[in-house]
């Protein structure tokens, strides 16, 4: 690492000479002086400084894109995802074509939370660039966020080499085909999950069975889930795993009883979402015994979320009873 830094103020030192000593001798330094001024400084992580020489770089000439293209990566490093992208697109305006700088705005755009500007990048990028798995998946992976299913089938369907071997494009294809309710959806969840364990990827792929009606399967699935889920996890919650589990055993045995002994499991759990418990009864699909056990349910999480409301009221109004004597003190 020593020897890095050595090197790179060598380099530093060299450039200031070569950038000075013209102007001593009534030359004008170059852009590309400043430029590499600039990103020598940027290599020893002296981002102000870099910012500094690039900017006179880009000043210097205006066609000089890359000086902008990493004022950009400059902006990224810190975190001003905004201003990073403005510095990305400006170099766009000026050469539309430019891979760099289309794949560092489409990257930085997710991170704005801009997901169609930067499946826009994405798309002028695969355009440009067709053979790239990688810019591939990401330009997936947006347009999965927005839920243009059929679409990232489409767009991953033309990596047929990196769908066997990637098993990232893999879980985003079979995620795409449930997305679009597709049967094929079990056996891309399937493969991938012979090769790989992600709790997520498992409670997905029963819900998809479940869709599906492949009821004994679909459990098989979702109960590996809830074993593979912690009481720490959010995406599935524990909770949400039973609760699936408690539909799937109301549904495909109508007359037992389990299934609302493991709804109550699940609300014992946390599960308090009562318009899915609703929409269970609403389908038609189990039995007027279970239904009742289901309104009991929801009778209970009412009363419970009633009372907590009450609790808190009386709460408010003793903290603003307690300011008040405070105040009058």
């Amino acid at each position: 690492m020593k020897t890095i830094h050595c090197s790179l103020l060598i380099a530093l030192c060299t450039l200031l000479i070569a950038l000075f000593l013209p102007s001593c001798i009534g030359m004008a330094a170059t852009a590309e002086e400043y430029y590499s001024l600039g990103m020598a400084y940027y290599d020893l992580g002296k981002f102000e400084e870099a910012e500094k020489w690039l900017n006179r770089a880009r000043v210097a000439d205006r066609t000089f894109v890359a000086s902008q293209y990493n004022l950009g990566r400059l902006a990224f490093e810190r975190k001003n995802f905004e201003e990073a992208a403005r510095h990305f697109e400006g170099v766009l305006r000026r050469d539309p074509d430019n891979i760099l700088a289309l794949r560092a705005a489409a990257y930085t755009r997710i991170r704005t939370g801009e997901i169609e500007i930067a499946q826009k990048h994405y798309s002028r990028l695969l355009y440009l660039v067709p053979e790239s798995a990688d810019d591939g998946y990401n330009h997936g992976l947006v347009l999965y966020a927005m839920k243009r299913y059929s679409e990232v089938e489409e767009v991953l369907d033309k990596y047929p080499f990196a769908l066997q071997d990637n098993k990232d494009l893999q879980l985003l294809y079979a995620r795409a085909l449930a997305g679009q309710n597709k049967i094929e959806a079990i056996e891309a969840y399937d493969n991938w999950l012979a090769a790989n364990t992600d709790s997520k990827a498992r409670y997905e792929y029963g819900l998809v069975l479940e869709h599906h009606e492949f009821y004994v399967k679909a459990l098989e699935e979702l109960r590996k889930a809830h074993t593979e889920t912690t009481a720490a996890s959010t995406d599935p919650k524990r909770n949400e795993v039973r609760f699936a589990i408690a539909r799937v055993l109301l549904v495909a045995d109508r007359e037992s009883a389990e299934g609302i002994t493991e709804m109550q499991t699940a609300v014992n759990e946390g599960f308090s979402n009562i318009e899915a418990i609703e929409e269970i009864i609403g389908s038609g699909k189990i039995s007027e015994t279970n239904s009742s056990g289901l309104r009991s349910i929801i009778n209970n999480l009412q009363r419970v979320e009633a009372e907590k409301i009450e609790a808190d009221k009386t709460e408010e109004e003793e903290d603003s009873e307690s300011d008040t004597q405070t105040g009058s003190d």
